[in-house]
């Protein structure tokens, strides 16, 4: 039974510009863009629920010698394994730190030493230019620091608990999105719509992602017609905490950076069996090597030794690590942490040029959601942030010279793209948890064939069943859509690269330096 009305919902609000999302690049974009237009800025949760809030290591930029933008586009693009756009990662290295100080004088309270801004590497960059806020608390103090700023533009309007289900558009132009409030859908119009709504991370069970983070940006672009590509690449973090029955919290990559160590179960490091790098080789290569030990050991995790760093540094660098790990009765002063790879970032999203412009007319996206290939096949360590930054602000910049369309009436022929909604929602949690063992045991770090044929056919599986207007359904709906295409990706790249090993084709293929798109049920490769 669908759930959605024929006719569009009462209009709540209409502004020239429609903002989805509150991490770094939805708050970016509205904080710009509302110094000279009206702004609407829907988030699901509240304002500070975001992957940005959960950031740990920091955010890189070059902010002074001898570390030089041409180093951090030769690492950026090493971590990136042949298929990053070359343009983008330009683009990011080349307008970070001017969009890195914008953060600074906006009142961000990066940490210092000496007076100087404090730096600290992590795994695949040749210097230390990484800048972090609060120790292990960077995302948290940006998203802060961002927030406080957005309550104090007057031509900034915030939504709060305001879930976007479903994009508008006009002649095949978004014109806005509807929304799920209290159980009641409303509208809002638009004369441009940017998505900046996140990652997927939780279509898998272990992942370090929040709860929002169920890729309803990538899931509303698609249906309304928009290309989603590179959905095969997902980064699995290499460190997050085991010890059941907690969450798997991320264990910062800035952790290795200043000095810790992996080793197995009998005390052995094993990282340079595998890599040059060892500890510092790129996020895809540590979380293969974890992944290999636990195969060949049998135990479920490995472990991260911080004998390396003295107990004040710990405490101090990563009070947030620190606190929660002692929480679970585990002292990182004292005793390695236990740890393994768990779902991080998507790589592939919504398909953007270098201003966010989507392929359908009047959409933009940046963050997670999108994908501009800044990352490639994998992304390097604290470009996240960043990438967010700079193509927030990169929108806004393009719409200041290329201002929007008039906001539609809704009096006008709109069409509502809502989802298809294809179980039952009695069972979503039973098919939530069904989708999870799916994820992790066929889409996880190492894939191949049978597995991959066989998630598509557990997909088609799920029975069908009268639908809901419940946040948690209609978030289902939407992974199952990705979680559809991604194992499509998946099985048509015959190769492994970045986030993406396929045991059955353990190298990379020069032939499949190329891109897969998914756009209105059909599928391109191009270069």
């Amino acid at each position: 039974m669908n759930p959605f009305p024929n006719l569009l919902p009462a209009v709540a609000d209409s502004a020239p510009y429609l903002v989805i999302g509150s991490g770094i690049a939805g708050l970016t974009a509205a904080l710009e863009l509302c110094k000279t237009a009206r702004v609407l800025l829907l988030t699901k949760g509240s304002l500070a629920e975001s992957n940005t809030s959960y950031a740990q290591g920091g955010i890189a930029a070059v902010i002074r010698p001898p570390d030089t933008p041409e180093l951090h586009y030769e690492d950026t693009l090493m971590a990136g394994a042949g298929l990053c756009d070359r343009a983008a990662v330009s683009t990011l290295v080349h307008e970070g730190p001017h969009q890195v100080q914008r953060l600074i004088e906006l009142g961000v309270p990066f940490d210092r030493k000496d007076g100087a801004i404090a730096l600290t590497r992590e795994a695949a960059h040749s210097r230390r230019r990484i800048l972090h806020a609060n120790g292990d608390g960077t995302g948290r103090q940006i998203s802060a620091t961002l927030i406080h700023r957005a309550f104090r533009c007057g031509n900034l309007r915030l939504y709060e608990e305001e879930f976007a289900v479903a994009l508008i558009t006009r002649s095949g132009r978004c014109c806005g999105a509807v929304a799920l409030h209290q159980g009641r859908l409303r509208s809002f119009l638009a004369g441009a719509v940017i998505l900046a709504s996140g990652g997927s991370g939780q279509l898998f069970g272990k992942t370090t992602n929040p709860a929002v983070a169920t890729g309803d940006g990538m899931a509303m672009a698609y249906r309304a017609g928009a290309a989603l590509r590179d959905l095969e690449f997902v980064q699995f973090h290499p460190t997050a905490l085991y010890r059941p029955p907690a969450p798997p919290f991320l264990i910062s990559e800035a952790v290795r950076g200043e000095g810790a160590l992996l080793r197995n179960e009998a005390g052995q490091r094993f990282m340079p069996d595998y890599h040059e790098l060892a500890e510092l080789a790129p996020r895809d290569i540590v979380a293969r090597s974890i992944f290999r030990e636990i195969e060949k050991t049998g135990h479920p995790s490995v472990y991260l030794d911080l004998a390396a760093i003295a107990p004040d540094r710990i405490r101090e660098r990563f009070p947030n690590i620190y606190g929660n790990c002692l929480k679970y009765g585990l002292d990182i002063t004292r005793e390695p942490i236990p740890v393994a790879p768990a779902a991080h970032y998507m790589m592939g999203g919504v398909w953007t040029d270098l201003w966010g412009k989507t392929s359908l007319p009047g959409l933009f996206a940046a963050g997670e959601t999108a994908a501009t290939g800044v990352h490639g096949a994998n992304r390097l360590a604290s470009n996240s942030l960043l990438e967010g930054l700079v193509f927030g602000a990169r929108i806004a910049a393009y719409l200041a010279e290329h201002p929007a369309e008039s906001v539609p009436d809704a009096a006008d022929p709109l069409r509502v793209h809502y989802p298809e909604c294809r179980t039952a929602a009695a069972r979503q949690a039973e098919d939530r948890r069904a989708l999870h063992r799916m994820a992790d045991h066929y889409l996880g770090i190492v894939r191949d064939r049978p597995g991959l044929e066989r998630a598509a056919q557990l997909l088609k599986e799920i029975p069908p069943g009268p639908a809901a207007l419940e946040p948690e359904y209609l978030e289902l709906q939407n992974l199952l859509l990705l979680g559809e295409l991604m194992v499509s990706a998946a099985l048509r790249r015959t190769e492994s690269r970045g986030g993406h090993f396929r045991s059955d084709y353990p190298a990379p293929d020069p032939e499949w330096r190329k891109h897969i798109l998914f756009r209105e049920h059909t599928v391109e490769v191009s270069e």
